[in-house]
């Protein structure tokens, strides 16, 4: 009798192991490309993940740091990862094939899922490097980022606009958004760059240990760039955000995008869309640059590829197209 139970209890503990292998087999993981762990990028990656990983289905998410909005183009395109954030013009550039994708050709599978924050071309200027004006950066010693980050491509199509290049530098730092801060801090840089959506813990870093102020990004030459390029838009940073800058700072702007390609489960698409939009009053709280998060935005501003099935099928069930 003893022998038959033990043989019932090992028989079941087997399949009990067999089934569980079967439930793993069947689970889908899926990988999110965000930006540096300072960013918003990141932080949106691993909120998105939050709310899907806590779905009923077997779907898990992970939203690694990686080098930013071309490098998450990149990390689709190669399948490194099955979705990406970016910025809603390097979107476009993919899906079209331009600069800095032409070497690789049009990528017309991208697919948007929705966007998320609204995001400006910042430049901190330590206050005695004496930059006042986007000009003003000449001769100076500047953080232009690094390769494959969103604030790299924008701050090169502001160059080739004004028929700069490097050389106009003391110094083209390219260090990845982490290290701005305190390389602006220890004297190393006098100004850094960020393609970002504000507040920014990097830049309240920098306010709040060095005498650093906001540097507008206007004039002729960035009036012309706007009227070029659709896909940036006029922006400011909100006066009183950082420390020392008290009146709002205008540059440039766009959206932040999740997106994905035509190659993404549009089941596995849907259910993340509807992590986030069913959980979207938890989402926005996990950030202040969410706060101001809208549905009828979220679904339409700065989407510059078309949106996937899946995202496509879950907006439907809404009644919000």
């Amino acid at each position: 009798m003893k022998g038959k139970s033990l043989a019932w209890v090992l028989s079941a503990a087997l399949a009990g192991i067999t089934l569980s292998g079967a439930a793993q087999a069947e689970e889908k993981f899926i990988t999110i490309g965000t930006g540096g762990q300072t960013g918003v990028y990141y932080v949106a990656g691993q909120s998105i993940c939050r709310f899907v990983n806590r779905g009923e289905h077997d779907i898990k998410c992970n939203a690694p740091a990686s080098g930013g909005g071309v490098a998450n183009v990149n990390g689709l395109r190669s399948g490194e990862f099955n979705f990406g954030i970016m910025q809603s013009d390097h979107q476009f550039k993919a899906l079209n094939g331009v600069a800095p994708f032409e070497a690789e050709g049009a990528m017309g599978d991208m697919r948007a899922l929705f966007s998320l924050q609204s995001e400006v071309f910042t430049v901190l200027a330590r206050r005695d490097a004496k930059i006042s004006s986007f000009d003003d950066l000449k001769g100076k010693r500047v953080n232009v980022g690094n390769p494959g980050s969103g604030q790299r491509d924008t701050l090169d199509e502001i160059m080739q606009i004004k028929g700069w290049d490097k050389s106009v530098f003391a110094l083209s730092a390219e260090l990845k958004p982490a290290e701005q801060a305190s390389a602006l801090g220890d004297n190393n840089i006098d100004a850094m760059t960020y393609f970002v959506g504000h507040p920014n813990g990097a830049i309240q870093e920098a306010t709040t240990t060095t005498d650093a102020v906001l540097v507008p990004v206007t004039g002729a030459e960035i009036d012309k760039l706007l009227a070029e390029k659709s896909y940036y838009t006029k922006a400011e940073i909100p006066g009183g955000v950082y420390k020392g800058n008290d009146a709002p700072t205008p540059s440039i702007g766009g959206k932040a995008v999740l997106s994905t390609t035509t190659s993404a489960d549009p089941e596995v698409v849907y259910q993340l869309v509807k992590s986030v939009f069913d959980n979207l009053e938890r989402f926005k709280r996990l950030h202040p640059a969410f706060a101001d998060l809208k549905e009828a935005d979220m679904i339409k501003a700065g989407l510059t590829a078309p949106l996937h099935d899946g995202a496509v099928r879950y907006y439907k069930e809404r009644g919000w197209m």
